[in-house]
């Protein structure tokens, strides 16, 4: 259970509930143990009157009357208890569970981009979901169960060795062997359990990609294909999960037998000692009541370490990525004002997970205010540029610099507060259109948020809509066209009104007319923003104070557009090449 101490820092939160939940427990299990030595007694009232020790039978009729309403009385507050019990513990579970499913949201919130790049969103997913699940049921019924059985084992034992200690010996007996096989099952189980969690993984994962790219499929035609993989993969989890049930099975058949052994020692030691008058006939019937009281919470053992080891399992899962280091570190906790003054010098950069060198030795900077447009074909490291600045990685060699300071001695938070980034491939959430663009601003009015979808250039298409604003995308934004989609996410940087503005070629899915619009809505916005716009086309990057040409990494050409149109290069033929085709 080395995993799961990390779930003790959440028993110590809830510790009130807990002990409180461990008292009613252990008072319930006294109320239960009444009901036995009352029925005992019962049974001895009768057995004297048959054998003549007691004549008055309206003693016995009131002795029998009596004792039924103790029956009643005690197992109706053990009965009230027990439900207090489960109100505690239970309650107390799904407490933890949301405690840990924040964590570990939290903790996927922190870790950095890279770590996405090389873990499966089905895989977090399932994490979050399953595991924590599993783990939930370590934390709630397997902690009250287990607080159940100890109790009972403790209070019932007790009174049976006190009662009649040579019959309890024989009673017990079984007892070390069923903690034999327990300990070698739950070793199985343990095994079987963290392969049937990454086998599921796998599915979760499968299914998810399927549902994100079903209208790929759908075009390619190869549903029947995908299903067949889908297929593959239910039958290993199938199998997985038939093979831990194979041994979880093992658990209740074994000590039911061991139960009945004792039942059968009860009956023929106890009947012995009864013929021989060393016991009363009513401490057999006791003790078969005990022995058979016990069964539940015996084979109970059996169902708590399953579901401790799975738990094990799972947490050591959930751990992996708890355990996982955020590549990128917030290392100043002060608050600190940005201006928007950006500095590359000799800035050199290789993707760790690809081992690609994106940019090579590259230097220019942009002061507070001004525009900066990044001309490149696609791979040059123009969106690599804009990922550092808003430092989704660290830079490696050379320096990036904001308003002077290095950018990893900046208050990271600070940082990013101060950019609005519309990346390439424009992401929407499934909620409404209004929602999707207050993404930058929470609080942003009605009246703002209309302003900001008119600055994109968005906002006719979006009162064409059956429901306006109101409008909730699909998965994605799958509702939307590609530009539609661009410009929802110009919206959503707009209305955040940054110091940075970080377009990464988010005009691509445009017409030519819609983007001349939006550049010149753009250009009145960021008077006072720095602005760094990343483009294949030069109409997007020809009012821009500085533009610079990226070719495999490398600045090949700077300067601004008259310079540049006017000195043979790459940005001078592609320039020719566009107003041709404009033409045309």
């Amino acid at each position: 259970m080395k995993e799961l101490q990390y779930i003790n820092r959440f028993f110590i939160k809830y510790r009130g509930r807990l002990l409180l939940g461990l008292i009613v427990t252990i008072v319930a299990a006294v109320f239960k143990l009444f009901v036995p030595i009352i029925i005992g007694d019962t049974v001895n009232v009768v057995d004297e009157y048959i054998r003549g020790d007691i004549t008055d039978l309206a003693y016995v009729k009131s002795q029998l009357i009596t004792n039924i309403l103790l029956i009643l009385g005690t197992t109706l507050l053990a009965a009230l208890f027990t439900f207090i019990m489960r109100q505690t513990i239970i309650v107390v579970s799904r407490y933890i569970e949301f405690d840990l499913k924040n964590v570990v949201f939290e903790q996927y919130e922190r870790l950095s981009l890279n770590f996405y790049k090389q873990n499966r969103t089905g895989d977090l997913m399932n994490r979050i979901s399953e595991d924590v699940g599993k783990v939930r049921m370590y934390a709630g019924p397997a902690v009250m169960y287990s607080t159940t059985t100890i109790t009972l084992f403790i209070v019932v034992l007790s009174y049976m060795f006190y009662k009649a200690p040579v019959l309890s010996l024989y009673v017990i007996a079984p007892l070390p062997i069923l903690s034999f096989f327990i300990y070698k099952l739950s070793k199985a189980i343990h095994k079987r359990s963290t392969i049937v969690q990454q086998v599921l993984s796998n599915l979760t994962t499968f299914a998810q990609e399927s549902f994100s790219g079903i209208s790929v499929i759908k075009a390619y035609s190869i549903e029947p294909r995908i299903n067949d993989g889908f297929v593959e993969l239910s039958e290993a989890s199938r199998d997985k999960n038939i093979d831990l049930a194979k041994v979880q099975a093992l658990f209740f058949p074994l000590m039911i037998l061991l139960i009945g052994a004792s039942n059968l020692l009860v009956i023929y030691i106890g009947g012995n000692q009864y013929i021989n008058g060393e016991i009363d006939f009513g401490t057999i019937v006791e003790f078969l009541i005990y022995v058979n009281m016990l069964t539940w919470p015996v084979a109970i053992v059996g169902w708590v370490s399953s579901m401790v080891q799975q738990a094990e399992a799972s947490q050591k899962r959930i751990n992996e990525f708890l355990n996982e280091v955020p590549a990128i570190q917030n290392t100043v906790a002060t608050s600190e004002t940005v201006e928007g003054t950006i500095a590359f010098n000799n800035l050199s950069f290789t993707y760790p997970d690809t081992n690609i060198t994106a940019l090579k030795n590259v230097s220019f900077s942009v002061k507070a205010g001004e525009t900066l447009a990044i001309i490149g074909n696609t791979g040059s490291g123009k969106s690599t540029i804009l990922e550092l600045i808003g430092r989704l990685y660290d830079v490696q060699e050379g320096t990036l610099k904001i308003d002077g300071i290095p950018i990893a001695q900046r208050n990271l938070e600070n940082i990013r507060e101060a950019i609005g980034y519309v990346p390439q491939d424009a992401f929407l959430f499934s909620d409404s259109i209004k929602n999707n663009i207050r993404f930058g601003k929470e609080d942003a009015t009605e009246k703002e948020v209309i302003q900001a979808a008119k600055n994109a250039a968005v906002h006719k298409n979006i009162v064409g809509f059956s429901n306006g604003y109101d409008t909730v995308l699909g998965e994605r934004g799958i509702s939307l066209s590609g530009g539609q989609k661009q410009r929802v996410s110009i919206a959503r940087a707009i209305i955040k009104d940054p110091k940075i503005l970080l377009f990464d070629d988010c005009l691509s899915a445009v017409d030519t007319e819609t983007e001349e619009e939006i550049l010149q809505n753009l250009h009145n916005i960021s008077a006072n923003k720095t602005t760094i716009i990343v483009s294949h086309r030069v109409s997007s990057a020809k009012n821009a104070d500085k533009i610079i040409v990226l070719e495999q990494g490398e600045i090949i050409q700077q300067g601004t557009h008259t310079q540049l149109i006017n000195t043979k290069g790459y940005y001078k033929e592609l320039y020719n090449k566009q107003l041709t085709e404009k033409e045309m």
